[in-house]
């Protein structure tokens, strides 16, 4: 009958609602009836008698009646009645029972559930109400393999609730899970050892998952529990046995690597791995060549791995102590371990390879650390190097074109090896450069005939030398003769022996890095540069048949230039002549593909600006090469801006405007040359910027595709400032009455750095165009933060945000030049409304940031205007209106005290006061004792401490003070 008041009880049309498939109605239905039950005093129980008597053969349903019982033991395992726990407990054991005497195990998903809630019942009990909790589960299952596989679920999610040390605990639940660990340790531990010890010895023939489950179990436990019941003969033996059963020793090398990695006494540690090694290598498992299982071997080099690093921190820890002869012992240990490492290292599969380098990283340290290296130790490195070399190649099936994941995977593994190399450079320098020598010279003689891969290799193990054997600024052709001279022979035979025509582009690329990697050796033997500068120019590199070499060559040739422009004399014509082509303007609807991007381009002009400047070429010659390098940009910029406003298509806009924007960027571009003014003018190139600016304005009034042109525009502006400085004012008015009309948040914000860096840099020369254009620019961005935006528009906040910032740093400029007039002759209603907007930035917007930089234009402007002789009426706005900002803006809710940037707005609006009191005097602290502080019902008392603070001439006080008066106040 009881089944029947169940099925009764639970509401089969919500239970239909947990099959996947279900309609949206019953999904919803069923998510309703999961929160009752699971918030119900004992409605869960129907649910617990579900599962103990096996009513429901949906998977679905029983998964759904395990996780209200998790809910019910996770969150509300205080609250139930003794009576109810028990149910828990009797439920889980019945339902277990159950499993034994199934012919079919549940599904793995409704067992991985099962185990969770076996678990966290575990963890609210084991202390107090279920100590038995493991000699229940372990004479109801016996071995019974249903039985078993639950048990050994129930251990693997007691450990990641207990012990995974990737799981943030609270201090309450380490407490407990420590408190666990001991009871265990001291009541069952062994009992669960012995149980591992039948299980795997059962098993291992009959039911390899249920042995590969044990193994993860023992390898998951090692950690905490006693060694010695897991690293003894006869565990150990059935581990090294399972070794050479196929299904199970990938799992059984895990295991040996979890005991391997457990902390212990160095001298036992390296006795542990030692007998390990003996069992190991005595069953031929050293014979690392004889084995084609890959997976298995992935594990092993991991393995031996796990006990080289063992070993190397027993030695480090022995070295300390001063036992020679533990420390000795440990090392040849190490060292005996060093061929086997070798064979991993060398293996094929990259993925074996990488899992041996920590240990040979570490070995490498150690030999480091050694007084002198013996004949056997110095052998050990040389085959290292070998083997880093030989790792270091690609392989036939890597993808140059079209690098996925394999490539990305090879280039991580390749950084590896780097860091080997690096280690190696440490520990012999001299054995590196010597051993490189030979796998350089070797490959240089026979390239025309060697794979591309043995050539790139051997040029980049080249360019690995310069950072595994650093120089600083690169000076690696002085100093150290032997390095010198050693690396200046490979880059000598590098750049005579033809290799650069090599034709694959690994190759082609590793030959350019390389040359501009040791640009300091053409200083050296300038007699090479002819040939490398033909090399760059020619098919091998900016008209290489492959975009990404002409992409990078591009950028290395700037690099190289700039090295090198005072040996460049007498190649600049020659260069200019033959890269002419490269720096034309593709114009949109040319169908042909350029060969270098627009992005490229910009260092093809870079570099041709460098040439021309640094050239010793006279004036005029300078003059007539910079024309003749910006005049083709003008004349297509002015083709294009008239073609634009008749262009209707929005894609075909897009494009013209796209090429403008380039052509105003290559010539920003070649200015990069100049370091100033007086260069340009040295150069006699100021006419020639003066004319781009003169083609590049009226873009700017352009109807269509506004903002790519303003945008381009506006920074050849920035650039010419810095370039032809005073020479720019005449344009400036212009520039900006158009930048100024039909603007978005985005041009405004924009420009105001522009307007700002004229501002600072020019001062008084550009004061009265600042008086003309500072109110229509206030307005236009009044007019801008005024406009409506949708409540939940982030960006459009975000963006107002940002020009509210750049509107009070613009404000902040004009009053830190010293250029007072420029707001004092705004007239008067102008000048309240402009402060009364940093009165309201300072006070009304929570952004610490713009308060801050409000508060330093208030103190600026009390130092202006508001002494004696200061603006009429100013004194009163101070009182009326700066005063209680400084006061209502810290008071704010929103005026968080513990964040810095806000500690950095409160210190600004201390030196406001400071600054009101210092042109104000007694009648400041008076208005502030009689009328203001008691207007916010301050006390007399503290009124008076805080006008004290006030009068004292160190403002660091009052800074002090003033965050502690807030901090009182916000209580």
């Amino acid at each position: 009958m009881a089944c029947q008041s169940v099925v009764a009880v639970m509401d089969e049309q919500a239970l239909l609602g947990l099959n996947p498939n279900a309609d949206a109605r019953y999904r919803q239905r069923a998510m309703a009836y999961f929160e009752q039950l699971k918030e119900s005093q004992d409605a869960w129980e129907v649910c617990a008698e579900a599962l103990a008597k096996g009513i429901y053969n949906d998977d679905h349903v029983k998964f759904f009646c395990f996780q209200v019982l998790e809910h019910q033991i996770k969150f509300r395992h205080a609250g139930l009645s003794a009576v109810q726990q028990q149910l828990i407990r009797e439920t889980l054991m019945k339902w277990l029972q159950c499993q034994l005497m199934n012919t079919q195990p549940e599904k793995p998903f409704i067992r991985n559930k099962a185990a969770q809630v076996f678990a966290l019942t575990f963890i609210m009990e084991y202390l107090t109400l279920w100590p038995k909790f493991f000699f229940d589960i372990l004479s109801l299952v016996g071995l019974n393999p249903h039985g078993v596989d639950i048990y050994l679920r129930t251990l693997m999610a007691i450990d990641a609730e207990v012990v995974d040390r990737d799981i943030l605990h609270s201090p309450e639940e380490t407490r407990r899970n420590t408190l666990i660990k001991d009871t265990m340790r001291e009541q069952c531990i062994p009992n669960l050892v012995e149980s591992w010890f039948q299980i795997l010895q059962t098993y291992q023939q009959s039911h390899p998952e249920l042995t590969c489950q044990c193994l993860e179990v023992v390898g998951a436990y090692v950690s905490w529990i006693d060694l010695n019941l897991i690293a003894n003969d006869r565990f150990v033996n059935l581990l090294l046995s399972q070794m050479s059963v196929e299904e199970l020793r990938e799992e059984a090398c895990d295991c040996l690597y979890e005991i391997i990695n457990k902390g212990m006494d160095p001298v036992d540690k390296t006795k542990l791995v030692e007998s390990l090694c003996q069992v190991l290598q005595s069953v031929g498992f050293f014979n690392v060549e004889q084995e084609e299982d890959v997976d298995f071997l992935a594990k092993f080099s991991r393995l031996v791995n796990g006990m080289g690093q063992s070993l190397v921190l027993s030695w480090t820890k022995l070295a300390k102590t001063g036992n020679v002869k533990a420390t000795a012992e440990t090392l040849q240990a190490m060292e005996a371990k060093v061929p086997l490492l070798l064979q991993l290292l060398v293996h094929e599969d990259d993925d074996i390879s990488a899992n041996i380098i920590g240990f040979c990283y570490e070995y490498l340290h150690v030999l480091k650390q050694l007084p002198q290296l013996t004949d056997q130790q110095k052998t050990n490195i040389e085959a290292i190097m070998l083997a880093v070399m030989k790792k270091l190649t690609y392989d036939d099936e890597y993808n140059f074109e079209n690098e996925g994941e394999d490539e990305a995977m090879f280039v991580e593994y390749r950084k590896q090896l780097k860091m080997l190399l690096d280690r190696l450079a440490q520990v012999s320098p001299e054995l590196l450069l010597e051993a490189v020598r030979r796998v350089f010279t070797n490959t240089m003689q026979n390239w025309q005939t060697a794979p591309f891969m043995e050539v790139e290799v051997a040029i980049r193990l080249l360019y690995m030398l310069g950072e595994a054997l650093p120089a600083s600024h690169g000076a690696h052709f002085s100093g150290d003769t032997a390095k010198a001279s050693a690396l200046q022979d490979m880059m000598r035979t590098l750049v005579s022996c033809g290799v650069s025509s090599y034709q694959h582009t690994s190759v082609a690329l590793e030959f350019f890095e390389t040359v501009v990697r040791y640009d300091k050796f053409f200083i050296v033997e300038p007699q090479h540069i002819p040939s490398v500068l033909m090399a760059f120019l020619d098919q091998r590199g900016l008209r290489h048949n492959s975009p990404k070499v002409r992409s990078r060559v591009a950028y290395l040739f700037s690099r190289f230039i700039k090295t090198l422009h005072k040996h460049m004399n007498a190649f600049i014509e020659d260069i200019l002549t033959r890269i002419q082509d490269l720096l034309e303007l593709a114009p949109p609807e040319n169908g042909f593909p350029a060969l270098l991007t627009s992005d490229d381009q910009l260092f093809m002009f870079e570099t041709a600006g460098v040439l021309i400047v640094n050239g010793e070429s006279p004036v005029e010659r300078k003059q007539a090469m910079m024309r003749g390098l910006l005049t083709p940009l003008m004349d297509a910029f002015r083709l294009l801006l008239a073609k634009l406003p008749q262009e209707t298509e929005e894609e075909r806009q897009a494009a013209l405007a796209d090429c403008l924007s380039h052509a105003v960027g290559f010539a920003s571009r070649t200015s990069k040359a100049f370091s100033n003014k007086q260069t340009v003018k040295q150069c006699g190139c100021t006419e020639v910027y003066r004319d781009c600016l003169q083609t590049f304005l009226p873009a700017l009034s352009c109807p269509v595709q506004r903002g790519v042109l303003r945008s381009s525009v506006r920074s050849f502006l920035h650039r010419m400032i810095i370039c032809l400085e005073e020479e720019v004012l005449p344009f400036v008015p212009a520039a900006s009455e158009h930048m100024l009309k039909d603007c978005e948040a985005k041009d405004l914000q924009e420009f105001i750095p522009l307007i700002s860096q004229i501002t600072a840099k020019f001062k008084q020369q550009v004061s009265p165009f600042l008086q003309q254009i500072f109110m229509p620019l206030v307005l236009a961005i009044f007019e801008v933060l005024a406009r409506p935006a949708e409540d939940n528009d982030q960006a459009a906040a975000l963006e107002k945000q940002m020009l509210r910032r750049s509107y009070f740093s613009f404000i902040q400029t004009v009053t830190g030049s010293g250029m007072n007039e420029v707001m004092a002759n705004q007239g008067a209603e102008n000048i309240e409304r402009v402060v009364f907007t940093i009165i309201q930035g300072a006070v009304d917007f929570p952004d610490p940031i713009a308060q801050k930089t409000c508060f330093i234009i208030l103190s600026k402007l009390v130092e202006l205007w508001g002494g004696k002789d200061g603006m009429v009426g100013f004194p009163d706005f101070i009182y009326k209106h700066i005063v209680p900002a400084c006061f209502l803006a810290p008071l704010k809710p929103t005026f968080d005290l513990s964040d810095a940037q806000t500690v950095l707005t409160l210190s600004e609006c201390a030196v406001t006061l400071k600054m009101i009191h210092l042109k104000r005097g007694p009648e400041f602290i008076q208005f502030l004792q009689q009328e203001y502080l008691p207007s916010l019902q301050v006390s007399p008392e503290i009124s008076q401490e805080l006008c004290q603070v006030l009068q004292q001439p160190d403002v660091k006080v009052l800074k002090n003070y003033i965050k502690a008066f807030f901090q009182r106040a916000k209580l």
